[in-house]
């Protein structure tokens, strides 16, 4: 009967504990990614969204520009970049494409999303880390994109024909999916983690493209940026080593030699 009692209460004490883990993560993850940005931007006001109104309006604006033939050509000459331009042209381009819209991807939703990343990515992280955060992805997206043109089709999957290359890559999309990713990785978010990264690899899976490809590459360096914080963050801080002044002593004065007496004897005179 006590064995039975016990076996009933182990099988009713594991959910109820998966359900415990399940309660604190989700609210410990509402405090980092919610609460703790609400509270930074009741503090700083409007100037913490900086970077998120400059990334909207820049989309915005492109994609209007964009609806007129001329608007378009001067859009993909300023910010389209293409696996087959030479490298310090893509490299010049690269941080216009941010606010280039991708044409095959619904704007305004992007918007949305580029919005909430750059707004929690700037209240959280500060506005330098943020736009580090967001080119460093952008970035590596690009420049794998060739080393995979550079390999060619059929080695190890890895490699893209040469037509890929002439695919307009274009959007802030590995951006978003760097910041949401490097936060979720600081902040300990688990759930935003499998949202972005695991969304990725099932785009890559059901719909394998260049921006899949990319997406993958934005999530990993994210991953590998984040990393490299948290290390950096728990070293222990170098001892500073406090340098004494010299204490000024009194110079010694120098030893007069004095003449010594003359011993004289006890009688004088006469022999």
């Amino acid at each position: 009967m006590v064995q039975e009692y016990r076996k009933y209460q182990n099988e009713h004490r594991v959910p109820a504990r998966l359900a415990l883990f399940v309660v604190r993560t989700l609210r410990g993850e509402w405090h980092a990614m919610v609460v703790a940005p609400l509270r930074q931007l009741a503090r700083r006001g409007l100037s913490g969204l900086v970077l998120a109104f400059v990334a909207a309006f820049g989309v915005i604006l492109f994609h209007a520009i964009a609806q007129h033939p001329r608007g378009e050509t001067a859009v993909r000459i300023l910010g389209g970049v293409q696996g087959d331009l030479p490298l310090w042209l893509a490299l010049l381009r690269t941080p216009v494409s941010l606010y280039v819209p991708a044409l095959d991807l619904p704007v305004w939703a992007g918007i949305t999303q580029l919005f909430l990343a750059f707004a929690l990515a700037e209240l959280t992280l500060g506005r330098g880390r943020t736009l580090f955060v967001s080119y460093a992805t952008t970035l590596a997206g690009t420049l794998t994109v060739r080393v995979m043109l550079a390999i060619g089709p059929g080695r190890w999957g890895l490699g893209l024909p040469p037509g890929a290359g002439h695919v307009l890559d274009t959007g802030p999309s590995a951006a978003v999916v760097g910041l949401f990713t490097y936060l979720s990785v600081v902040r300990r978010a688990p759930v935003v983690f499998f949202l972005t990264g695991g969304s990725m690899v099932a785009e890559s899976v059901v719909r394998p493209n260049l921006a899949g490809r990319e997406h993958l590459i934005a999530v990993a360096t994210a991953v590998v940026l984040a990393l490299v914080h948290e290390r950096d963050g728990r070293r222990p801080p170098r001892p500073v080593r406090h340098t004494h002044p010299a204490v000024s002593t009194p110079p010694v004065p120098a030893a007069v030699a004095y003449p010594e007496p003359i011993r004289t004897g006890g009688r004088t005179g006469g022999r």
